[in-house]
């Protein structure tokens, strides 16, 4: 069975102090639910705050984003090994980063790779935008997404990698995909995986779902076989509804 995941994505909000109240609000209902996994990305000044209040709880760290050098002059960027024993994972390829940023899949997979040197565990975003899923092209990108970020990874890295699969229309728009859409479309990557490494290593990998997840329909999306947990925006940076999304999966998946 694999191990429920909910991941808040904080993006660009909250300052220091801010992140501090956000994560103590937080704490005692979160670790109320050890059998899903939960992890909190706050923007990189918090991250060091975070990881004091996390220490020792069951609650994972997670970076927003990642160069994939070790160190150079890239005035601005944080490397792997400055992340390394700060957080367990880090968000690559979200959404965001390729519209705003020019993020490519070939240079979201330097970055997989470079977190699993590190021992960071990336979770790896990718969907369609609205164009191309009213012009009925989100299979045809979905699959050359899943094919370009996870290449030439062995099945035993991709089984330490997470897959968020986000429809870019749906993102922060009030307008998630429906449960048994988003299951089809993770079923799909889930099938190119096992055409890239194989059945087993395709059937542990754990893909989660994001886009306007919110307490109040977390159940149409957990409930589907395929969907694993969720990459949570807006609602993470509400104590109340993230701890609602984590409690409704672990009564879901029986955990």
């Amino acid at each position: 069975m694999r191990t429920p995941l909910i991941a808040g994505n904080w993006k660009m909000n909250t300052n220091v102090d801010e992140a501090i109240r956000l994560v103590e609000s937080m704490l005692d209902g979160l670790e109320a639910m050890p059998g899903v996994e939960r992890v909190l990305c706050p923007p990189f000044v918090s991250l060091t705050y975070a990881a004091d209040l996390l220490d020792k709880t069951s609650i994972g760290l997670g970076a927003q984003n990642m160069y994939p050098a070790e160190k150079g002059a890239f005035t601005g960027e944080v490397s792997p090994h400055m992340l390394k024993g700060l957080c367990q994972y880090v968000l690559l390829g979200h959404s965001e980063r390729r519209q705003y940023f020019g993020e490519t899949d070939e240079f979201v997979n330097r970055k997989v790779h470079a977190a699993l040197a590190y021992n960071l565990t990336p979770i790896i975003c990718l969907g369609e935008t609205l164009e191309q899923n009213e012009a009925g092209q989100t299979d045809e990108v979905v699959t050359r997404q899943t094919r370009g970020v996870l290449a030439d990874l062995s099945g035993a890295q991709v089984i330490q990698c997470v897959i968020a699969y986000e429809p870019i229309w749906a993102i922060g728009t009030g307008r998630p995909a429906t449960g048994v859409g988003a299951n089809r479309v993770i079923g799909l990557i889930r099938e190119t995986v096992a055409g890239l490494v194989g059945q087993t290593p395709a059937g542990a990998l754990r893909i989660l779902y994001g886009g306007s997840v919110t307490a109040d329909n977390v159940a149409e999306f957990i409930g589907q076989p395929e969907i694993d947990g969720a990459l949570v925006g807006g609602a993470s940076l509400k104590a109340e509804q993230f701890v609602g999304i984590v409690r409704t999966t672990a009564t879901i998946k029986g955990v």
